[in-house]
């Protein structure tokens, strides 16, 4: 800090509580040639405050920290390119481990380029909590808590022996143990501080609490006013080790908020709205900042489920400025009395205290929704955006229907008699279409059939942080098994919350044991379904299923509902409030209409509607004032990285470089620095390249790299068992993550992925040329390498949309993947690709796509200009077909930055990093 220019005279001190603090001024930055700075949105403000604070006269210069105060001219579309350093980095640990992985590597290779290993440390706070590992194995039972935690240690224990050995081989890292929580919960409940500070050479440094975290959903701890979001685990260690992320200047969508939520409606139904709306607006790449009236009539943990679902409305962030709510919150979330003391005075001394009648900030654009209007909704079957009226939830499955398995005409709808659908019966019921037959399941009284819900999930930080929502839930139980009401019995029903305080509040409100008796046992701490993690469906079940060909459905609480996440017997994925997911359960079937229709009878064979169980607002919030309590908070996370029994008896080995084991499944080393130099190598063409797969719009982070179940009959199925894995013990791709020699295997081999290079195929196939022989994308990947053929990747709009998922970049890269070229990009995958070393490109021509070229997945692409690449570069893509005739076609680089430019020709944004600090 002495060595700062401060070229605007910002320093200042502010003094609260009798303790000092320097700041960077912002009101007096204004005056010193930073105009218009207090017109700003506040999320433009904690960006000025943060090049400001950062001005070193190199990565960050006086015209970075002007470019940004003259936001209000451009409005973000000038397109400036900064340098950003956020205070801390948030990691879970499916990217985690791998984080962690490439750090013990980078020691490895720091070494054998001659520097001292200890130099690979992270220079920021970073907290990984380990949450997302817990599978749904055991349901409906006392004790399946117990039973999920004892199994979910016998499969991770050498992830988590690394781990440990990560919190004490390396200098500002600390991780949450297992059971504590999900990490966005976590952060909101207890590591964000809205206001964060450092000491540094006798002084203590206040500024705006902001991180990156290795999760899309990071962007949840918006709601409490910290700016932050989802990074690449590639871009988060760059983060942790010092870099500053490269971004351009955003544009800031305003979204304003008027009016109050109607009786009967959720934070989730809000938010399946926000997010619909949104989408529309296409706000890819840009902040999103709530303001208006209608902020004083939301609570703070709904302004948090709705930061949260940020990556599913396509923002980098939703941010909510800091009020009087904030403040509110962190003393009921047991923080120091100091630090909110110091949020509220710094937040007013700065001008990013929102109040009734504060000035609305200027904004590239604006939308706005009257809270009033926002009716009960789902979204689904398959993505977040797609939201459903509950109202029209029955008839919108039966197309829902029709697209995913084809056939029915849209005028049948499926006959809606309770009992009629309950037998068991192989012949078609009058005025029963053939897709609600009900086939038989082996062991049971029931049958199966389309549209039943057999996985309904209280799952997700989204929701499990709010407990309007839990507590209506539990309401929601409780009505419902006090007038006899039962959950159907192919229901497989769980509740995971975000944190164990959630469990403290449910059990003092009484609502736990009705959760219990209608099925919804506590399964675990951790994201469980949302992620994929719903385990297995009991075995009968699932035979039903896959032998009828059957369209089964989940209904969860969570923000992803991509097809093949949740579960891979589950093809019709809901996304819905906790209360509505315990409807559901007890409904058993999207067919039924639960807004007319009755969910079942009660004890006297009376009908029992949604209506008669749903709980009135002013019910949910005087159990909420009644049992949610600071001292809760402070008793849950006063010993928070201790651990259970289990963790605490974990033996550590290894010191300052890991000591690797050849046999591990789960943590090997990787090979990105296998032969690396000092110097970088020079860049290359592409020549002659053959195309891996041609691949349509919409294509997920979790289809290039799956998290969920590793299916025996595929590559990685086949490595494992060939180290005498069993298929039982195979675990997760996200809990193999630390394990180069699966992901590979995994990349490109989701079971609903669909490689248009072959005819009506799915899952990680492709063809091999010249012979054209169908095989395993990873197969055909390996046999290219041998032969020395370079490859390049086909898709359609939206290309790795979905989680932050640095392997969906990893593993295309050591596939021998040198580009992907699509019509347009997800931010965070498209910077994972560049932080590789793999080209993203986009058609630089509107209307141009892989289908109108008329590809077919044999021809050969030739990239050249590549050795002198600028950055948005526009350059030529010669294909070259079968039958030997060539065209050309212009293509842009979206390599964004000149720092992303320096990544590329080092090979990825690792190499560079290390490359500095062994320097």
């Amino acid at each position: 800090m002495t060595n700062h220019p401060d070229s605007f005279k910002a320093r200042k001190t502010l003094a609260v509580n009798g303790k000092d603090y320097v700041y960077f001024d912002l009101k007096e930055a204004e005056k010193n040639g930073l105009s218009g700075a207090s017109r700003l949105p506040f999320s433009m403000k904690v960006i000025l405050e943060n090049l400001l604070r950062n001005e070193d006269g190199r990565t960050v210069t006086a015209d970075d920290v002007k470019a940004v105060a003259k936001w209000l001219d451009d409005k973000g579309k000038a397109g400036h390119e900064i340098a950003y350093r956020p205070a801390r980095v948030l990691m879970q640990d499916f990217t985690g481990v791998p984080a962690v992985v490439d750090l013990a590597a980078m020691r490895d290779a720091t070494k054998n380029l001659g520097a001292d290993p200890k130099k690979i440390n992270p220079m920021v706070p970073v907290d990984l909590v380990i949450d997302h590992s817990v599978m749904v194995d055991f349901f409906g039972q006392k004790d399946s808590f117990e039973k999920n935690v004892d199994a979910e240690y016998g499969r991770n224990g050498e992830r988590y022996t690394f781990l440990r050995w990560g919190s004490e081989a390396f200098r500002n890292f600390r991780v949450v143990p297992p059971g504590t929580g999900i990490c966005h919960q976590v952060n909101l409940e207890y590591l964000a501080q809205t206001v964060w500070t450092k000491d540094e050479n006798g002084e203590t440094i206040a500024y705006p609490d902001t991180l990156v975290g290795t999760d899309s959903h990071t962007t949840m701890v918006n709601g409490l006013s910290v700016l932050g979001w989802g990074v690449g685990g590639i871009e988060a260690e760059a983060a942790m080790l010092g870099q500053p992320i490269s971004m351009m200047i955003p544009e800031v969508i305003g979204f304003k908020l008027e009016g109050k939520l109607p009786e009967g409606t959720t934070a989730t139904d809000l938010v399946l709205t926000v997010t619909e709306m949104l989408r529309k607006k296409k706000v890819v790449g840009k902040f999103v900042e709530f303001y208006g009236p209608g902020l004083s009539n939301l609570t703070l943990e709904d302004q948090a489920t709705i930061g949260n679902m940020a990556p599913e409305y396509g923002a980098t962030c939703g941010f909510f400025p800091i009020d009087k709510d904030t403040l509110a919150y962190l003393e009921a979330t047991g923080r120091d009395k100091d630090r909110i003391a110091l949020v509220e005075a710094y937040a007013k001394a700065q001008g990013m205290f929102r109040e009734d009648g504060t000035e609305d900030p200027v904004f590239t654009d604006t939308l706005s929704l009257d809270l009033s209007t926002v009716v009960p909704s789902l979204a689904g079957p398959k993505r977040p955006q797609d939201r459903v009226a509950l109202t029209e939830a029955a008839t919108k499955f039966v197309d829902a229907l029709d697209e995913i398995k084809g056939g029915r005409k849209k005028s049948e709808t499926p006959q809606s008699d309770q009992d009629s659908r309950y037998m068991d019966e192989g012949a078609v019921p009058p005025n029963e279409t053939p897709e609600t037959v009900r086939h038989s399941v082996e062991g049971a009284d029931h049958g199966l059939a389309d549209g039943d819900v057999v996985i309904a999930a209280i799952t997700s930080c989204t929701n499990t942080s709010n407990p309007n929502v839990l507590v209506a839930a539990g309401l929601v139980a409780r009505k419902a098994h006090a007038l006899g009401l039962k959950v159907k019995p192919w229901v497989k029903t769980s509740l995971a919350p975000g944190s164990q305080v959630v469990t403290e509040y449910l059990q003092k409100a009484d609502l736990q044991k009705d959760l219990d008796a209608m099925g919804f046992n506590l399964v675990g701490y951790g994201c469980t379904t949302c992620i994929g993690n719903s385990g297995p469906l009991p075995e009968p079940i699932s035979e039903a299923i896959n032998a009828n060909d059957l369209v089964a459905c989940s209904v969860l609480s969570g923000n992803r509902n991509f097809e093949g996440r949740v579960n891979p017997d589950v093809r019709a994925n809901y996304l819905a409030s906790p209360p509505l997911v315990v409807a559901y359960a007890i409904a058993g079937s999207m067919f039924t209409d639960i807004t007319k229709e009755p969910l079942g009878k009660d004890k006297d064979g009376k009908d029992v509607f949604l209506k008669d169980i749903w709980p009135t607002t002013q019910e949910i919030a005087e159990i909420v004032r009644e049992t949610v309590t600071r001292e809760m908070f402070e008793d849950r996370y006063s010993d928070v990285f201790k651990g259970d029994e289990h963790w605490q008896k974990i033996d550590v080995s290894g010191g300052l470089t890991y000591d690797w084991d050849d046999r591990s499944t789960y943590v090997q080393n990787p090979p990105y620095f296998e032969g690396m130099d000092a110097e970088p190598k020079p860049v290359t063409n592409i020549e002659g390249a053959r195309i891996l797969g041609l691949f349509g719009d919409s294509i997920t982070t979790d289809h290039i790299s799956p998290a969920g179940s590793i299916k025996k009959d595929g590559p990685a199925g086949d490595y494992l068992v060939s180290h005498q894995v069993r298929p039982v013990d195979f675990n997760s791709y996200g809990a193999r993550r630390g394990n180069h020699q699966v992901m590979m295997r995994g990349t490109f081999a989701n079971i609903r992925i669909k490689n248009q290079m072959l005819d009506g195929v799915e899952g990680g196939m492709t063809k091999y040329y010249p012979s054209g022989e169908e095989m395993p994308i990873y197969d055909a990947a390996m046999k290219y390498k041998e032969d020395g053929v370079p490859l390049v990747v086909f898709a359609g709009k939206e290309y790795g949309t979905g989680s932050s998922r640095d392997w969906a970049a990893k593993g295309t890269i050591l596939l021998g993947v040198k580009a992907v070229i699509a019509e347009s990009f997800e931010r965070i995958h498209r910077s994972n690709l560049v932080g590789m070393g793999v080209v993203p490109f986009v058609f630089a021509e509107e209307g141009t796509s892989w289908s109108s070229l008329g590809l077919k997945g044999d021809e050969k692409v030739t990239i050249e200009g590549l050795t002198e690449i600028k950055p948005r570069q526009e350059m030529e893509a010669k294909i070259e077909r079968a039958d030997g005739s060539t065209e050309t076609v212009k293509i842009k680089a979206r390599i964004d930055t000149e720092d992303e430019l320096e990544y590329y020709k080092n090979g990825g944004i690792l190499h560079y990093v290390l490359r500095r600090l062994a320097a």
